[in-house]
C-alpha cells in the first residue's frame, strides 16, 4: 500500500534567516526600545488571571499587603488553601480575585490557522524574529519564529499590530523565491538518502513516496523521528505525517494535534474528519464561504450532499476532499536531482529510409552539442531512441572513452550502429539523450588554429568499441584488496591505471580462478613445493622463494575469518617460473585443507 509524508516546517522563513545569521556572524537587528516580558498564563481551576499576568491575589489586599506582594505571594495561596474552610480569610480580606482579559489589539476574527506548536528556540537576548509582505495593500506578517509566536503573532496579522504589541520586534521581508530553493535541496537531500521521489510542497514542506522504504530506517516511527532530528539538526522545526494520501498527509502535518502524526491504513477519512476545513488546501474564497456557512470540519462537509457544495463551492472542493480520503488518486511529482540533456524530433509524416534518417540524427547531434555546451558537459554515454508508429522503440547506444561534444564524432559513431535500426511503418519522433555526461571545459586553440595537435586515442577507441563491444578494449589497474584475485579490475581504456607496489611482485599473468595442482612434494609447515604436476606436465622446482602469506578479508566474508594463503614463486627446471600458494599454515586445519593451487605465471 502507498504511504505518504508530509514534512512540514511552519517557521522555515524566520529559522533560515537565524541560521544564515549565526553561520555569518552578523547579529540580527536591534532595538533600544524596551521589551514585553510576558509570562505565559497557566490554568488554575478552570479560569485564569490576568493581573498580574500570571495568576495571583491583587497586589492591593490586606491579605498581599501584609506578606509583602512579591516573591511571597505564591507561598501565602499555598497556605490559604491548606487552611481549613472554617479558618480562611473572608474574600474581603484577600481582596478581588481578577478575571482573566483577552489583549485589546487581538480581533475577534482571526482566521483558521495551522496548528503552529514551534519547537525552536531562539536565543535569550535575541528579539523575536517574523517576515513581511504585502497583501491587499498592506504590510502583514508571512511567518513568525517561535518566540513571536509566543507572544501571540501569528501569519497574516498586520505588521503596525504586530508593533504595537511587541515593541522590539524583528522584522524582515520576506523572501519566498530563497525558501522555495530551501525546499528544493531538503527535496534533493532525500532523494539521495531517504525516498526515489520528493517533491516539493510550497511554500512551507515536502511531500514524499515512503512506500517500501520505511522499513530501512526502523518502521514509520523511526522514519519520522529521523527526519525531524535531522531538521533539528539544520536548524529548522519540523512536524511530520505519514498516510496513505498527499491530502491526509498535508492536513495532518499542519493541522493535527501531536508533532509526529501517523495514520492507519484507509483511515484517512476518521483522521481528518476533526480538523478544520483549510486543511484540505482549499483557496481564499471557498475558505471565506464556508466561514460564512457555519461548516468548520470536514466532517460538516462529508455529511453534507455533493451536489449542492459542488455547486456553491467548485468541483475543486470536491477534488481535493477526493484525493485527501482516497477516491481519487494524487500522483506525486518528484524533484529530478539531474535534468539529462537531451533534444527531440516530431515528424508530421513518418520516416523510414537511411538517409532521412541519418539526416535527422545529424539535427539532434547538432543540437544536442550545443545544449551540453551551455552546461558545461561533454557526453559519455549516448541513446537514440526511434519511436516508430506501432509505439516500438529502436534503441541505439554508444559510448566515449572520454567527455565530448564534437558533432563529427558523435555521428560517426551513431552511423555505425544505423544499420541496427528498423523503421517497420515509419518513425514518428527521434530523441538524442545523453545518459552519462561529465564536466568539459572548453578548450583553447593555439596560434596554429588546432592544426598541430597530436592524434587523439579516444576517438580510436570509441569506434573499436562501437564496433566491438564495451568489453573489447579495457586497461587492468589495481584494486585495494589483499587477495589476488580481487585486487585486480578493468578499467576504461583511457583511464589512470594504478600499478603494484614494488615490494610485493606480482607475476606478469594471473589467472582468473586458481587452478589446483596435484602430487605436490612439500615439507611442513613452511616450505616450498619440491615437484608438482599442473595440465597434465610434471614440474621440477630447482629455485624457491617464499613464503608470503595472505590472510581472508573477514569482513567481506565470514567464512575467511581464519583462511590463510601462502604464497611461493618457484622456478623449474626449464626456467619457467610460477606462483602457488598452499591452503592454511600448516598447523591449524581451520585455516585450510592444505590443498596446493596455481595462480600466475611470471613472463
Amino acid at each position: 500500500m502507498r504511504r505518504v509524508a508530509s514534512l512540514f516546517l511552519p517557521s522555515l522563513a524566520v529559522d533560515r534567516l537565524r541560521r544564515n545569521e549565526a553561520r555569518t556572524g552578523r547579529p540580527p537587528e536591534r532595538t533600544s526600545a524596551p521589551q514585553l516580558l510576558v509570562i505565559p498564563l497557566e490554568e488554575e481551576d478552570g479560569s485564569s488571571c490576568s493581573c498580574p499576568r500570571g495568576g495571583g491575589w491583587r497586589p492591593g489586599a490586606r491579605w498581599a499587603q501584609t506578606a509583602g506582594a512579591g516573591a511571597a505571594m505564591g507561598t501565602r495561596e499555598e497556605q490559604i488553601d491548606s487552611l481549613p474552610v472554617h479558618q480562611r480569610p473572608s474574600l474581603r480580606e484577600l481582596g478581588r480575585r481578577s478575571e482573566a482579559a483577552d489583549n485589546p489589539f487581538k480581533s475577534d476574527k482571526q482566521p483558521a490557522a495551522p496548528n503552529l506548536k514551534l519547537l525552536g528556540n531562539a536565543p535569550p537576548d535575541m528579539p523575536p524574529l517574523v517576515t513581511s509582505t504585502f497583501q491587499k495593500q498592506r504590510m502583514v506578517i508571512a511567518a513568525v519564529d517561535a518566540h513571536a509566536a509566543r507572544l501571540g503573532l501569528f501569519p497574516g496579522m498586520p505588521l503596525t499590530q504586530a508593533k504595537a504589541m511587541v515593541p522590539g520586534l524583528n522584522a524582515r521581508d520576506a523572501d519566498p523565491v530563497g525558501d522555495v530553493r530551501e525546499l528544493e535541496r531538503l527535496a534533493l537531500f532525500a532523494v539521495r538518502r531517504w525516498t526515489p521521489t520528493a517533491q516539493v510542497d510550497a511554500p512551507d514542506g515536502l511531500l514524499m513516496d515512503l512506500t517500501g522504504v520505511t522499513h530501512l530506517f526502523g518502521g514509520e516511527e523511526g522514519m519520522a523521528q529521523r527526519l525531524i532530528g535531522f531538521c533539528g539538526r539544520i536548524g529548522l522545526a519540523a512536524r511530520v505525517a505519514i498516510a496513505g494520501t498527499a491530502g491526509a498527509a498535508h492536513a495532518l502535518a499542519r493541522y493535527g494535534k501531536e508533532r509526529i502524526s501517523i495514520c492507519d491504513m484507509h483511515g484517512e477519512l476518521e483522521a481528518i474528519s476533526r480538523l478544520p476545513v483549510a486543511a484540505l488546501r482549499l483557496d481564499d474564497r471557498q475558505r471565506s464561504a464556508a466561514r460564512r456557512l457555519g461548516i468548520e470540519r470536514i466532517a460538516d462537509l462529508i455529511a453534507m450532499p455533493r451536489a449542492p457544495l459542488g455547486r456553491r463551492f467548485g468541483g475543486s472542493l470536491l477534488h481535493r476532499l477526493d484525493q485527501a480520503i482516497g477516491r481519487v488518486g494524487e500522483p506525486l511529482v518528484g524533484i529530478v536531482p539531474f535534468e539529462l540533456p537531451q533534444v527531440l524530433r516530431i515528424f508530421a509524416e513518418p520516416i523510414g529510409s537511411a538517409e532521412t534518417i541519418a539526416r535527422v540524427m545529424a539535427g539532434l547531434a547538432d543540437d544536442l552539442a550545443r545544449t551540453l555546451r551551455e552546461r558545461g558537459l561533454g557526453v559519455r554515454l549516448l541513446r537514440l531512441v526511434c519511436e516508430r508508429v506501432d509505439k516500438e522503440e529502436q534503441i541505439v547506444t554508444v559510448g566515449t572513452a572520454r567527455g565530448t561534444r564534437d558533432i563529427g564524432h558523435m555521428l560517426r559513431l551513431l552511423a555505425m550502429k544505423i544499420e541496427t535500426i528498423d523503421p517497420g511503418f515509419g518513425i514518428e519522433r527521434m530523441r538524442l539523450i545523453a545518459l552519462r555526461s561529465e564536466p568539459l571545459a572548453p578548450t583553447a586553440i593555439d596560434a596554429d588554429l588546432g592544426m598541430g595537435e597530436e592524434a587523439d586515442i579516444a576517438l580510436l577507441v570509441d569506434q573499436i568499441v562501437a564496433r566491438l563491444g564495451q568489453g573489447a578494449i579495457y586497461r587492468p589497474s589495481m584494486r585495494e584488496s589483499d587477495v589476488p584475485e580481487r585486487s585486480l579490475g578493468r578499467i576504461a581504456p583511457l583511464a589512470d591505471a594504478t600499478s603494484w607496489p614494488t615490494l610485493w611482485p606480482r607475476p606478469a599473468r594471473i589467472l582468473r580462478r586458481p587452478e589446483r595442482i596435484d602430487h605436490v612434494m612439500a615439507e611442513l609447515p613452511d616450505q616450498p613445493p619440491r615437484r608438482f604436476v599442473w595440465r597434465g606436465v610434471a614440474h621440477v622446482v630447482v629455485r624457491a622463494d617464499g613464503p608470503e602469506r595472505i590472510r581472508g578479508e573477514w569482513w567481506r566474508r565470514s567464512g575467511e575469518s581464519y583462511a590463510v594463503r601462502d604464497y611461493f614463486r618457484v622456478e623449474n627446471e626449464r626456467g619457467e617460473r610460477f606462483w602457488v600458494f598452499r591452503r592454511g599454515d600448516g598447523e591449524n586445519l581451520r585455516s585450510g585443507d592444505l590443498s596446493w593451487h596455481i595462480h600466475g605465471v611470471f613472463g
